[in-house]
């Protein structure tokens, strides 16, 4: 009886140790995402007006 118990709270450790794990490395990841995105991203806005011409060269 005494061994089924030790054997459970030893589970219950091991998954609570476990999801915290997680729960730390979780945000860390989202937050390594958003700081590559804004580093490599390119701006969504195109400005199409003003510039010069296009010339065609023959």
């Amino acid at each position: 009886m005494v061994r089924t118990k030790l054997i459970l709270i030893a589970i219950a450790t091991s998954l609570a140790i476990g999801s915290a794990g997680l729960w730390f490395l979780i945000p860390e990841k989202q937050g390594a995402q958003n700081r590559r995105a804004t580093f490599f991203g390119s701006s969504k806005t195109y400005p199409t007006s003003g510039g010069e011409k296009m010339k065609v060269e023959w």
